[in-house]
């Protein structure tokens, strides 16, 4: 990429950044942003590089750009960049840097926000957890030691940044940089603190010297310099806290993330065009798409808590990258028909009229040229009317652009791409299930569950964020408790309660497992209660707390509590009396982790694995025994389509390829039975996550990532680590890919269809006319072309992975049809 100039809003502040490649101004007329000394209308997509792989970063970028991208923003992620103080992670799919330049490579800008707290539904907000444990530190506020530490990483990778010549006035691509993250949703709970804090941030950031802007999303007070952005489902009516600042939108949310037992949100393609289309037609100058691509939880990052391994999020590109369509497509149509005109709209009069009935239309005009919005936010209703002397129908909850005032070039609501259904394919490298081959091993070692021995020991119950440190989602709670005949609260009847406030809790008394318990989503505080049976004399009491992702967001999400903050109580009962006797008091132990994670059970390399290699049994392999170990090898698929591994049968844990985790798995907790219907969505109306679901009833993730980077060409080894207790023989390998591609595009409009790499193999519908129905049950209407649709297609398309057809009477021959005319296809690949 060439050296850039760089021209941004705000106020009458004028910066000049002088390097040895070229200068960068910086202004503020709150109309354009531009590079080069080109005003432009920027459109940005959120790839998170440590939700893919590096080896993937060039083909998702790839599709970005030719999405209609100019810019590829990402958080960084502090707890994986610092895992321990001091200590910095950026090889593999860490590399920011590398990251970074991929994205220069491809010609496109970038947006790096900084944070550092980023709060993307990540492990703790991506802060990392000994942040937490530092003496006399308060997070996100006026604190010395938080700020030091935030300071520090934040120096740091703007240098990083600086070393490489990554920003736009070093030559580099990065054109904006952000600092916090919607601080101001929560800054009313820190009080005078909170502000001086936020203070602060914009003071260090300026003075990092980058040469590019800073920006604070959903930050209504943002210090100057700082440009205050939008963050939602809808930006348009958002307005900036300077009148000179770009109308700016860092997050257009494309979906919605999932959480174990809840069902899958989808975001229409016309609804999202719809609000990208409504802030431009309300003078917006950057909208980015949150998320372009949402790729995957790998290991243990998923935050929340209960975020699924998966974030596809419904994002445009799917969590494997495959193209998410009719959504690319549909806005790829929009993003390159606002890059036509945004000279017109960057420069161009602006002229609002109210057409009445929830109609508005927006002329921008130049002395060469004159674009059009027409806007229809009724949620019910078409609306048919004259404008400039022309008459125009533009149905609900749509925005018709008219790059030249006259004739309509795009609709939100009118979707002329097609829609690719997606197929899961058995691995023909091999037959699986029945080709793998397992061996297993307990879990449990001895001295936690019968001798109660752990690394330290308080007299008092600890927070596990406290005791682990962030290095587990396990810790054992051990205790024990000595009773004798005539203690008040021995009886015949007699119950272990536990206060909880972690996800998941395994109870042991004696070694013998008692029973186990977990949250709801979004109420992670319950009681466990069990009848137990006690022995005369002592009793060890044995509990694994499980965290599943630490809170990410809200005010103080810090300080939220996990694990067993107790009271833990032994309750016995006589007839009507009941008499209680607390534990919390007692000496507890604590070890963190699990035996088989400690040493490394899922390890390819025979020096870490060592100890365990002996132990793995072949004979009597158990099936739903909680805490065991599995492993089997596998060859990997054939070709190149992405790979997902079949978990179903399974309960909970976490799986690891070669070595590498692929995240934690829970196919045995189904989604929520409520939300979903059988009607298709409708695009019209305000948009949330609880709108469009689908997956109710069934298995929350059954399916689960495997990149092609973490497989072999020949044999590769799957370990999992079973904590409910499951069934590995259904396991098994697929891939994922293009089945069949359904469209229902308008007369004169261009349809292309792709299998994505594959061959279009059959046509399967072809109707133009007035078709009926919806992809997979299209039927013929009530006028047709006087041409053989299918003929046409079979001719254009079978046999090639992509193809180009006119929609129009020309190609498929004269109807009877009244002035509306669609072709409907459906094509096998």
């Amino acid at each position: 990429m060439a050296p850039l100039k760089v021209v941004l809003s705000l106020s009458a502040i004028l910066f000049f950044f002088l390097s040895s490649a070229h200068a960068v101004e910086v202004s503020h007329d709150g109309r354009a942003i531009t590079i080069d000394g080109k005003r432009r209308v920027l459109l940005s997509g959120s790839i998170h590089y440590p939700r893919s792989t590096a080896e993937m970063w060039p083909d998702l970028i790839k599709k970005a750009k030719e999405g209609g991208l100019d810019a590829i923003e990402t958080y960084v992620f502090w707890d994986v960049h610092e895992p321990a103080r001091r200590q910095y992670d950026f090889n593999g799919n860490l590399d920011l840097i590398r990251f970074l330049k991929t994205v220069q490579d491809a010609g496109l800008y970038a947006v790096l926000r900084i944070g550092p707290y980023v709060c993307a539904e990540w492990n703790y907000g991506g802060f990392p957890v000994w942040l937490h444990n530092l003496p006399g530190v308060k997070l996100r506020t006026a604190n010395d030691v938080f700020m030091n530490e935030m300071k520090n990483f934040t120096t740091l990778i703007v240098n990083m940044a600086k070393q490489e010549s990554l920003f736009a006035s070093q030559g580099g691509p990065i054109i904006l940089a952000q600092i916090e993250n919607e601080y101001g949703n929560v800054i009313s709970a820190y009080g005078d603190a909170g502000k001086a804090y936020i203070d602060w941030c914009a003071n260090m950031a300026v003075s990092q010297d980058i040469g590019v802007p800073w920006i604070m999303c959903q930050q209504s007070d943002a210090p100057q310099p700082m440009i205050n952005t939008c963050n939602g489902w809808y930006c348009d009516q958002f307005t900036p806290n300077n009148p000179d600042s770009p109308k700016m939108w860092t997050e257009n949310w494309t979906g919605w993330f999932k959480s174990w037992g809840g069902v899958d949100p989808h975001r229409t393609a016309e609804d999202l065009a719809f609000s990208v289309a409504r802030f431009f037609q309300t003078g917006g100058t950057f909208q980015n798409y949150y998320m372009y691509h949402g790729g995957t939880n790998f290991g243990r990052t998923a935050g929340g808590p209960y975020i699924t391994t998966s974030y596809d999020y419904d994002a445009p590109l799917d969590e494997y990258g495959n193209l998410n369509q009719p959504k690319w497509g549909h806005l790829k149509e929009l993003h390159d028909m606002l890059h036509s005109v945004e000279g017109t709209l960057t420069t161009g009069n602006i002229t609002n009229v109210d057409l009445g009935n929830s109609v508005y239309a927006t002329v921008y005009a130049t002395p060469g040229q004159s674009t059009c919005f027409l806007g229809n936010t009724n949620s019910t209703s078409d609306a048919t009317f004259v404008f400039q002397g022309k008459q125009f129908t533009v149905p609900a909850w749509s925005v018709s652009i008219l790059p030249d005032c006259q004739n309509e070039g795009y609709n939100t609501a009118k979707v002329n791409v097609q829609s690719s259904v997606m197929v899961m394919e058995p691995n023909k490298a091999e037959s699986e299930p029945e080709s793998l081959s397992w061996t297993w091993r307990p879990e449990i070692a001895d001295d936690q569950v019968t001798l109660g021995k752990g690394r330290v020991a308080a007299h008092r119950l600890v927070d596990q964020k406290d005791a682990a440190n962030g290095a587990s989602d396990y810790l054992w709670y051990m205790t024990s408790v000595n009773l004798k005949d005539d203690d008040p609260v021995w009886s015949d009847n007699m119950t272990l309660r536990v206060n909880c406030t972690g996800q998941i809790l395994h109870a042991y008394v004696n070694g013998n497992y008692l029973g186990s318990q977990w949250a709801l989503y979004g109420n992670f505080h319950y009681v466990f209660e069990k009848n137990v049976k006690l022995n005369p004399g002592k009793n060890l009491i044995s509990l694994l707390s499980v965290t599943i992702g630490l809170q990410n967001y809200g005010p103080m999400f810090d300080l939220v509590q996990n694990g067993v903050p107790g009271p833990v109580e032994i309750e016995g009962r006589k007839g009507d009396e009941r008499v209680i006797k607390d534990l919390s008091g007692h000496l507890w132990s604590y070890k963190v982790g699990l035996h088989g994670i400690n040493h490394k059970f899922f390890s390819i390399d025979p020096a870490l694995d060592s100890a365990s290699a002996s132990k793995w049994q072949s004979k009597d392999l158990p099936t739903n025994r909680s805490l065991s170990w599995y492993k089997t090898t596998f060859k990997a698929p054939l070709g190149t389509d992405p790979v997902v591994v079949d978990l179903q049968g399974l309960g909970k844990g976490e799986a690891w390829v070669n070595g590498k985790s692929i995240g934690r798995y829970w196919p045995s907790y189904d989604a929520s039975l409520d939300g979903c219907s059988t009607d298709p969505c409708d695009y019209r109306g305000a948009y949330d996550n609880t709108k469009c679901v689908t997956n109710c009833g069934r298995p929350t993730q059954r399916w689960y990532h495997v990149p092609r980077s973490f497989m072999e060409e020949d044999v590769n080894t799957l370990v999992l680590f079973e904590e409910f207790g499951g069934n590995p023989s259904l396991v098994n390998f697929q891939t994922v890919s293009v089945g069949s591609a359904c469209a229902n595009a308008h007369e004169k409009k261009t349809l292309k269809l792709a299998c994505q790499g594959r061959p279009i193999s059959a046509v399967k519908f072809a109707s133009f006319g007035d078709p009926q129905g919806s992809c997979g049950s299209f039927a013929k209407g009530s006028c047709e072309g006087s041409n053989d649709a299918v003929a046409i297609l079979q001719n254009a398309c079978v046999g090639k992975e992509s193809c180009s057809i006119d929609v129009s009477e020309k190609t498929f021959g004269s109807t009877t049809c009244g002035s509306t005319k669609r072709l409907a296809v459906e094509v096998s690949c």
